[in-house]
């Protein structure tokens, strides 16, 4: 019995113990969960998502279109030979400024200058034979007026039986003779003339292929490059020299479509050169182009200076310009902020009574302040979230704020 009793007493201690354990691992472990589930719903993944909702407010906006360009020259003039040729000499330097009319350069002539000569020669030649053509017509219309007059003269004679109807008919024959002559020396004569004008055309034509070795400013400019140093070969077409009009400068802009609705030619703008970023320009919309890129998805524009500038800026030279657009009617507005896409739709996060709900809107213009106007979907007096500390869902709860931590309004 005494065994009995010890291991019964024994069995008693160590349940004892293990209750004692098990109270306290349940003691240290309860607080535990009562914090890791505080935590949760404070500030982990079960606390709500602050965010910073904003009213829809009916305003009219003066959207505004921005885009980056780069100054170029509206009148370029690439100045180059009309064939092959290598280049004898250049007169020019980047930044000089020509007349028009000048001569900036010229061609190596090979053997043009012997073909001329020798043309000047093949001229007098032609020349001298159109005028022995002409002397020689002279000299056959005496002959055949000499023999004309002797033909009559036997005529006479035979009526006074004084000749023979032989020799009378000799003289006739005299005067055919003379006839055919003077109408060979006048095909001559024309032949004569015909080789004057085919040699006179030739060497007009090699006048004007050396005129074309001369390259000649066709108007007044600065010269922008010089290709080709003396030495050089080029052929046909290709520039030597590239002229142009400092006058005529314009920026070429390239805007976005999506935000490019209105517009147009005249509106006014603002240009800024990257060399003179202190100085904002006035100027304007002179003209669209009517192909846009397709890759890019950019209209391109051709902006103007409404002044001329002291300095001509550097051809290829960035430029920011902003284009003002019409103000538009009173609509509602909001924060561009506030445009999300969910699903593949674009909306915004609609605040009602602390819930959310996804609404999808049609946007109109924006304007450079960060606000875009509501053509469907909101009305005025809605509230919208803004900035949200995370990603937002349609269950999501929501604590409204008035900034985020970090975010400028």
């Amino acid at each position: 019995m005494s065994l009995r009793t010890a291991l019964l007493d024994r069995i008693r201690a160590l349940h004892g113990s293990m209750s004692a354990r098990s109270l306290a691992l349940i003691g240290i472990l309860l607080p535990l969960l009562f914090l890791f589930l505080y935590v949760a719903v404070r500030s982990g993944p079960l606390a709500p998502v602050s965010v910073v909702a904003a009213s829809v407010e009916t305003q009219s906006l003066e959207p505004a279109l921005f885009g980056v360009g780069t100054v170029e020259a509206r009148y370029t003039y690439r100045i180059g030979p009309t064939f092959a040729g290598r280049v004898q000499r250049v007169d020019v330097q980047v930044g000089d400024f020509v007349k028009a009319g000048q001569v900036l350069g010229e061609m190596d002539p090979v053997d043009l200058d012997d073909r001329i000569r020798a043309q000047q020669a093949a001229i007098r030649r032609a020349e001298a034979s159109a005028l022995a053509a002409e002397a020689q017509i002279k000299d056959a219309e005496a002959r055949r007026t000499y023999a004309a007059a002797q033909a009559r003269r036997y005529e006479e004679l035979l009526k006074a039986h004084t000749v023979s109807k032989e020799a009378v008919e000799g003289k006739q024959q005299e005067y055919q003779i003379a006839e055919a002559g003077l109408s060979l020396v006048r095909a001559n004569l024309a032949a004569a003339r015909q080789e004057l004008a085919r040699v006179r055309s030739e060497y007009d034509v090699l006048r004007r292929q050396r005129a074309n070795l001369q390259l000649v400013a066709p108007a007044d400019g600065l010269v922008a490059s010089r290709r080709v140093d003396p030495g050089a070969t080029v052929v046909a077409g290709e520039a030597v020299v590239e002229v142009i009009d400092p006058a005529s400068l314009w920026i070429n802009v390239r805007f976005d479509q999506l935000r490019s609705a209105g517009l147009r030619a005249g509106l006014p703008a603002t240009v800024v050169l990257r060399s003179r970023p202190e100085a904002p320009l006035s100027a304007r919309v002179l003209r669209l182009e009517p192909v846009a890129d397709a890759v890019t998805e950019e209209l391109l524009a051709k902006i103007v200076l409404d002044e001329s500038l002291a300095s001509t800026p550097a051809i290829g030279e960035l430029a920011e310009v902003t284009v003002q657009l019409p103000p538009t009617a009173p609509t509602p507005v909001i924060s561009d902020a506030s445009v999300q896409r969910v699903g593949g739709r674009l909306g915004v996060w609609l605040v009602e009574a602390s819930d959310l709900e996804f609404r999808p809107v049609k946007l109109g213009v924006a304007s450079l302040d960060g606000r875009v106007q509501i053509i469907e979907g909101l009305t005025n007096g809605q509230q919208v979230v803004v900035y949200s500390e995370r990603a937002l869902r349609p269950r999501s709860r929501i604590k409204l704020v008035e900034r985020m931590p970090g975010v400028s309004l």
